[in-house]
């Protein structure tokens, strides 16, 4: 079973849906016992990296969401749940993120226009499993305003001003910087391809 994780503020309608498209059994979780029970784990983001980092806490589930991941449960961070499995953000400086890799999430430069709203193309840089059956590069749908610096686990890179990580693939941790929830069936043969791993 799927756990999508609900801090309450993600947009999770739109990624239960895509997964049902796909055929994949999830359940809506919002405390420790339904991630402790997960065979993988989705957090979808939307919002901000403070808010997003404040509610685990509060719901308690950060401790148990760091240990599920550290002990190889698959993980999908879409968008602000890619960037909270670094250490922090520029967005929300005194916010300490969940530490899974090294290094800060940024804001894009100065004179970028921000958020970067709608389609860019994604370019392959080393394999990964979460894009198999995608002939790259291809389009998918972003919506942010930071953006996680290239470090060794990306897997594929998007440009806006500068390059960086669209798709972060280590071991069982992925992460996707654009919304496969609204990409189309190229977001829906990711979401396939997560479901099947």
């Amino acid at each position: 079973m799927i756990a999508i994780l609900d801090y309450g503020a993600g947009n999770l309608r739109s990624v239960a849906n895509t997964l049902d498209e796909v055929g994949a059994c999830y359940s809506i979780v919002r405390d420790a016992g339904g991630l402790q029970r997960a065979a993988k784990i989705v957090l979808p983001g939307v919002g901000h990296y403070g808010q997003l980092l404040r509610s685990l806490e509060v719901m308690q589930v950060r401790r148990t969401l760091v240990e599920a991941l550290r002990a190889g449960v698959p993980y999908l961070g879409i968008c602000l749940g890619l960037q909270a499995l670094f250490e922090g953000s520029e967005e929300a400086p005194e916010a300490h993120g969940l530490g899974l890799f090294a290094g800060r999430v940024a804001r894009f430069p100065s004179g970028t226009r921000v958020p970067q709203m709608g389609w860019n193309q994604v370019r392959a840089r080393n394999g990964c499993r979460l894009l198999a059956g995608i002939s790259l590069p291809a389009y998918f749908y972003f919506a942010h305003s930071y953006y996680v610096p290239i470090t060794e686990a990306a897997a594929a890179v998007a440009t806006y001003s500068v390059d960086y990580t669209a798709v972060l693939e280590h071991g069982t941790i992925f992460g996707v910087q654009f919304h496969p929830e609204k990409s189309g069936l190229l977001g829906l043969k990711v979401m396939d391809n997560f479901a099947r791993l």
